[in-house]
């Protein structure tokens, strides 16, 4: 192919194969103008954008050729508007945003209208799409849309991302309700048990915005999410146990593919039992803490409840939390301090959630803090342990000797993308 000279601009005749049929303006266009059928234009955005308005009617083969004059497309768009015909099978307007962008578009049918028959040029009907559902209480930070569930709801889907505009994919955290604490009675050596956190499952941030997770997020996917409708459960905290009872297990939160389940429950008289992270052990005879991570999953969705002490002075363990397990009797501090919580900025700031319920305290040893992240803390001689904070997924704390344990924190499901 030679060069053909247009004015002072010289086009390599390879960029358009159709040269030959086109009659070039040389009068570079710098204010909104209506394309002729058959004609080829130099757009020069320099001083503002420009709306390039096609034909109207057209017949099939008609052909218009538009050459970024300048090199400003990036800075001042051009505007491709359709006039009523499809631009690649799409009902929009293209907004071209790259510089020295060249484009030979041929009027095919009704069906696709004008498209981009030259190989080295984007498709013109390509427009930015991104995800937009509804559901939960929504927010925004920056580009990206957050929706939290402190209740059951449904995250609705009506539109998916593209490779022009965001993913189609969400990032996540879910927290189940934590376990709630253990009850004691008056004449026992010691109080009850803490409750295990809820399971705490969430993606690393990637898809939206690049946020700071806890390290369970490190290295986990974003869920990817179609046109429909997604039934979300936010799991209740467990009850605390009255008198020598034991605490409830909490409930399972649930979104999409990603269920994290409620928290073990605390004891001054039984084993406690395994959730997302398990209520600590007791100082009765069924003192192991119960098992974290179950059912299992990777990365783990929480860890161990702490063993309680058989032996003076009488201990109670405290509840696993999301990153660390209960402990159990420390000679340093004669209590079992409770598991740690997680903290992420899903919400735009840094909240914890998860932590382990602290354990009660008894006639030779002070009650237990919690593992903090809206835990609860263990009860000291005589007195209740308090209840974990709603949506924050924490154990309740075991009660002190003669009290009443307090009551697990309820979960939380938290969903972040991209929205424009």
């Amino acid at each position: 192919m030679g060069v053909i000279s247009c004015g002072t601009t010289m086009i390599d005749q390879g960029q358009f194969q159709n040269l030959d049929i086109l009659s070039w303006d040389t009068t570079a266009k710098t204010a909104n103008f209506t394309a002729v059928a058959g004609n080829g234009y130099f757009v020069n955005t320099t001083s503002g954008a420009i709306t390039v308005t096609l034909p109207s009617s057209p017949s099939a083969g008609d052909q218009v050729a538009l050459k970024d004059y300048a090199g400003t497309f990036a800075t001042n768009n051009l505007t491709i508007g359709r006039n009523g015909s499809n631009l690649d099978g799409n009902g929009a307007n293209k907004v071209v945003s790259t510089n020295f962008q060249s484009f030979l578009l041929i009027y095919v049918d009704a069906t696709q209208g004008w498209i981009a028959a030259d190989s080295g040029t984007d498709g013109i009907g390509l427009v930015p799409s991104f995800i937009a559902a509804t559901g939960g209480t929504i927010t925004c930070c920056g580009d990206y849309k957050i929706h939290t569930f402190t209740s059951p709801g449904t995250f609705c889907v009506s539109s998916l991302g593209n490779a022009t505009g965001g993913p189609s994919t969400v990032d996540y955290l879910v927290s189940a309700g934590g376990g709630g604490g253990g009850g004691a009675t008056s004449w026992g050596n010691a109080g009850a048990s803490g409750g295990g956190a809820g399971g705490y499952r969430e993606s690393s941030g990637a898809a939206s915005g690049c946020y700071t997770t806890s390290p369970l997020g490190t290295g986990v996917s974003a869920l990817p999410v179609s046109i429909t409708s997604y039934p979300v459960t936010v799991g209740g905290g467990g009850a605390g146990g009255p008198g020598i009872s034991p605490g409830s297990q909490g409930s399972n939160s649930v979104f999409s593919t990603i269920t994290s389940a409620g928290g073990g429950f605390g004891s001054s008289n039984l084993a406690a039992n395994p959730g997302g992270s398990g209520g600590g052990g007791s100082w009765c005879t069924a003192n192991l803490g119960g098992t974290g991570n179950t059912p299992p999953v990777s990365p783990p969705q929480g860890n161990p409840g702490g063993d309680g002490r058989v032996a003076s002075p009488f201990v109670n363990g405290g509840g696993g939390g999301a990153t660390a397990a209960g402990q159990p009797y420390q000679p340093s501090n004669g209590i079992g301090a409770s598991g740690a919580g997680a903290t992420s900025c899903i919400t735009a700031s840094p909240l914890g959630r998860s932590g382990g319920g602290g354990s009660g305290g008894g006639n030779s040893t002070g009650p237990g803090t919690s593992g903090s992240c809206g835990a609860g803390d263990g009860g000291d001689n005589g007195s209740p342990g308090t209840s974990g904070i709603a949506n924050r997924g924490g154990g309740g704390g075991g009660a002190g000797r003669g009290g009443t344990g307090g009551a697990g924190g309820s979960g939380i499901v938290v969903i972040r993308y991209k929205f424009q």
